[in-house]
């Protein structure tokens, strides 16, 4: 059985919403961070950087959201959550991952987390600011190819007519958008896709399981 060690909407919910999806058995850990769980001798002896979440599969331990994603992909490969290997599905799969986790996800903790990048307030606001500014032009991009791929008759989510693990894990990354100015969820196509998602009974279990409530993204 899988453990998930989480703490309520952070990085672990996009794997949490595969594994609902997957329907497999596993169990939720809290890591109370109010409590800086997250850096205790127990959690930092499974994920030394001390970051949430931690995935458990067995004896094998296995942190990063991305990595986690993967992982639960390719252990159930019926579920159809990742496209083939060696397709070009496949790169256009690892393609939206990586621009989410590495692109995306970078900015918004550069957005909640500026002052890690100033001296002073003054400089934490301007750091605040300016990554705002980025993150919206990093959801127009997923706007625009989301309307290209609606014009094409591509379908509605990142890879087309196919629901991957890419798809949870913009949802996850939209949340952190919901107080913004313009959030994720005011462009149209973008919009669209997050209602889609967010729709799924597997997502909607995940949610209720960390007791999130609205706005969810």
């Amino acid at each position: 059985m899988y453990k998930l060690y989480y703490y309520p909407g952070n990085a672990n919910l996009a794997p949490h919403m595969l594994l609902e999806e997957l329907g497999v058995d596993y169990e939720l850990v809290l890591v109370d961070r109010d409590r800086d769980a997250h850096k205790s001798p127990e959690y930092l002896k499974l994920n030394p950087a001390g970051r949430i979440p931690v995935l458990v599969d067995g004896d094998f331990v296995l942190s990063e959201t991305a990595a986690i994603c993967l992982h639960l992909a390719d252990r159930h490969p019926r579920a159809g959550l990742a496209p083939a290997p060696g397709t070009t599905e496949r790169a256009r799969f690892y393609q939206w991952l990586i621009y989410l986790t590495n692109t995306l996800q970078a900015e918004l903790i550069t957005y909640y987390y500026p002052e890690r990048l100033a001296d002073h307030a003054q400089g934490a606001e301007s750091v605040k600011r300016h990554a705002e500014a980025r993150i919206g032009g990093m959801l127009d991009l997923i706007e625009n190819r989301l309307a290209e791929n609606a014009a094409a008759g591509r379908g509605p989510y990142l890879l087309g007519q196919r629901y991957t693990a890419v798809d949870p894990f913009l949802l996850m990354l939209a949340r952190w958008t919901r107080h913004f100015a313009h959030p994720a969820r005011a462009r149209r196509h973008l919009g669209a896709c997050l209602d889609l998602v967010a729709a799924r009974p597997a997502v909607q279990r995940a949610f209720a399981a960390e007791g999130l409530a609205a706005p969810l993204y």
